[in-house]
């Protein structure tokens, strides 16, 4: 299939899609930028909304491209052909793949977050670095949690580079976004303890049964968790550390305790993750 072919850097489409590099650009349109083949995939697959893609074939990484664009193209996506300098102009990655694309941003309620019982959710206070939200999105679609919820956000969730560090799984795993207090409220009403990371304990966290409902909370990555998560939660654990340094990256630590509840709840897929494939 053709595709309409854009040239300019002044025509309207590249720069309304160059604008939203910006927050207050996405904020205002609702709308944000995908890049990459897996990604633009899993958000076709998870039900985002996509308005427009743009493609450079130089930059394509394989022979899967032409195929999902002819997909994009019949889920009623308007699909441009570029040339290499404006593909470069939108991207986020010194390596493009040749996809870039705008899609509608969704709205995280706690009230759509997916119940379970017995479920496996993860709680994020705070979280300022794009890069460490999109790693902790990635690891909790491989630990295969029920749902994750930002609390008091510190960052865009759709900035490109969580996208990007998610590897997609912004899309798939599903996310709620509210204040500490709401989140606390919620989980309390389903039944789930929680349980706070800190290195002010002696409790490790292989030491602590996770096989019941149970919700892992992390803070943000120069202090912690803030005094409300540690006066609620249910329980305390570590993760030890055995040499000069005293703190791990917060992505890190979150992908420590997460695979050891899911390796102690027996490794079960989420329900979201059948209803995806």
């Amino acid at each position: 299939m053709s595709y309409l072919q854009l040239t300019s850097r002044q025509n309207p489409r590249v720069k309304q899609a160059n604008a939203l590099r910006n927050r207050r650009d996405r904020e205002e349109t609702g709308l944000t930028l995908l890049e990459g083949y897996r990604e633009l995939t899993r958000a076709l697959e998870y039900g985002m909304t996509l308005r427009e893609c743009f493609f450079c074939p130089a930059q394509f990484l394989g022979e899967n491209e032409l195929p999902l664009l002819d997909n994009l193209a019949a889920h009623g996506v308007e699909v441009f052909e570029v040339p290499d300098h404006i593909l470069r102009q939108l991207a986020y990655r010194e390596r493009p793949e040749g996809l870039i694309a705008t899609a509608v941003m969704k709205e995280h309620r706690l009230e759509d977050l997916p119940v379970r019982d017995g479920g496996f959710y993860l709680v994020a206070e705070a979280i300022e670095k794009p890069g460490n939200l999109g790693s902790m999105l990635r690891s909790a679609d491989a630990a295969g949690v029920d749902g994750l919820i930002l609390c008091d956000k510190g960052t865009d969730i759709y900035n490109p580079n969580v996208i990007r560090a998610s590897t997609g799984a912004l899309f798939s795993v599903p996310l709620a976004v509210t204040d500490s207090a709401s989140a606390l409220a919620w989980l309390r009403q389903h039944g789930l303890r929680t349980l706070a990371a800190t290195p002010h304990t002696e409790q490790n966290y292989t030491e602590i049964d996770m096989k019941a409902g149970i919700a892992i909370v992390v803070g943000r990555e120069q202090t912690g968790l803030t005094d409300f998560w540690m006066n609620q939660a249910d329980l305390q654990v570590k993760i030890p550390m055995l040499g000069k340094i005293d703190s791990l990256n917060v992505a890190t630590a979150t992908t420590i305790l997460l695979y050891e509840a899911a390796r102690q709840r027996g490794w079960r897929s989420p329900a979201w993750a059948a209803a995806g494939a």
